[in-house]
């Protein structure tokens, strides 16, 4: 735990034994609330790395590639 002051444009330094203890690094995104008492709870903002399989989840979209022969069959079967 460490001590910070506010700045005139609202800026935190988080101390570097906080930063090195969660192994936060530049750049990276934190989110940050309010919480009872006049608590305030920051937290690394976890990034997907890939966005796609939290739409379609895990599984492949696709299977493996159809023959043309196959897919002539399926469509005179609709």
């Amino acid at each position: 735990m460490g001590v910070s002051k506010v700045t005139d444009k609202f800026q935190v330094t988080i101390p570097k034994d906080v930063r090195e203890s969660v192994g936060l690094r530049p750049g990276e995104e934190v989110t940050v609330e309010g919480a009872p008492g006049g608590a305030i709870i920051v937290k690394r903002f976890e990034t997907v790395k890939d966005p796609l399989t939290v739409l379609i989840g895990k599984r492949p979209l696709f299977r493996k590639p159809l023959s043309s022969l196959k897919l002539e069959k399926l469509s005179e079967e609709r």
